[in-house]
């Protein structure tokens, strides 16, 4: 199965079979880090310019031909319009010409199959945390296709407020390791214990179960207290020396809510299989909170920063998923800024 990922600013095409991932190529584009964001015109134009050089160098890697793809998996959505569409018409191209099925998959759910690539116990039944720069879904999957979703973020996804709290704390884009290398630079430095306090929005141990808080997230609230200090400390001077423990705290607030809410997903529905799939899966301080508070009455399986990036190898994984299944996207396949979760009940 060839994979074809266009939804940001990665491009990148894939090789996949039974026995798993047999070539991968990932370009990341450096021409946004000067806007401090991601410019969807900008990235477009260099996936156009990219795909076919991807595509050759995950063929060439994997050993294989033209006449050996079996079919074309393509990310649909969710992601940005423009750069979606540059992978899905260059999938669609690719498919007709050569009479090969066409897979529209979404970017989210290949996020599941690509640790499951990387991680034989991550199949069905688990918990998913999908934490990305647009998403941030908490959900139980039965099976592969069919799942049911517990809690989302009602405002910024958790890797929105990193990039957006690193831009107000002067750090470079793309946030999310910025903030995390901050935070080690306070912890080296012994940290400053107490010195910001920083609320776990949606965190109360009075929700219940049933409740439309017990499983929900919201994290616009703790970026705009961020910058409520930075303004209290700028205006004190102090702000340069603050942000490394200012950061600190940031990422611990986000990450009490995201692992205390999955600890309550593992505890309510009984399944002790934890999946963590998205790009801010690359932070360590994630992958730590999640392990601690899930102790052991959870096993926690995290894709390596290869596969927690946006990547080609998950979108053919899920595209093989669903080949097998008989499932075919018509020649009418477009690209959704905004697709839904496939399965959901």
């Amino acid at each position: 199965m060839l994979g074809i990922e266009t939804s940001c600013d990665e491009t990148s095409a894939a090789v996949v079979d039974e026995h798993g991932i047999r070539g991968l190529a990932i370009a990341s584009q450096d021409a946004h880090a000067a806007f401090g964001g991601v410019v969807p015109e900008i990235a477009a134009r260099e996936h156009i310019r990219s795909l076919d050089a991807m595509v050759r160098h995950a063929m060439r890697e994997a050993e294989v031909g033209h006449a050996e793809i079996a079919g074309v998996g393509v990310t649909a959505g969710p992601g940005l319009v423009g750069a979606l569409l540059a992978g899905v018409n260059w999938a669609k191209a690719y498919a007709f010409a050569r009479g090969l099925p066409l897979l529209g998959v979404h970017h989210m759910e290949g996020h599941l199959f690509g640790t499951a690539l990387e991680h034989e116990g991550a199949h069905p039944p688990f918990i998913g945390l999908l934490v990305s720069g647009g998403h941030t879904l908490l959900l139980e999957a039965h099976a592969w296709g069919r799942y049911r979703l517990l809690g989302q973020t009602r405002d910024d996804a958790a890797g929105e407020a990193f990039d957006k709290v690193a831009r107000r704390l002067g750090l470079p884009y793309p946030g999310g390791p910025e903030i995390q290398r901050a935070a080690e630079r306070s912890a080296a430095a012994g940290g400053a214990a107490g010195r910001f306090r920083l609320p776990r929005p949606m965190l109360s141990r009075r929700d219940l179960p049933g409740d439309p808080a017990y499983y929900d997230m919201s994290f616009s609230g703790l970026k705009t207290a961020v910058a409520r200090i930075a303004e209290q400390l700028e205006a004190e001077d102090g702000l340069a020396d603050a942000v490394d423990d200012l950061a600190a705290e940031f990422q611990e607030a986000v990450v009490d809510v995201l692992a205390e809410k999955t600890r309550r997903a593992v505890e309510q529905t009984g399944c002790r299989r934890v999946v963590l799939g998205g790009g801010v899966a690359r932070n360590s301080r994630l992958r730590e909170g999640l392990a601690e508070r899930l102790g052991s009455s959870g096993e926690l399986y995290a894709p390596s920063p290869r596969l927690a990036t946006d990547n080609a190898a998950m979108i053919a994984a899920a595209a093989r998923f669903r080949l097998a299944r008989g499932e075919r996207s018509p020649w009418s396949l477009n690209a959704e800024a905004a697709l839904a979760f496939p399965g959901l009940a």
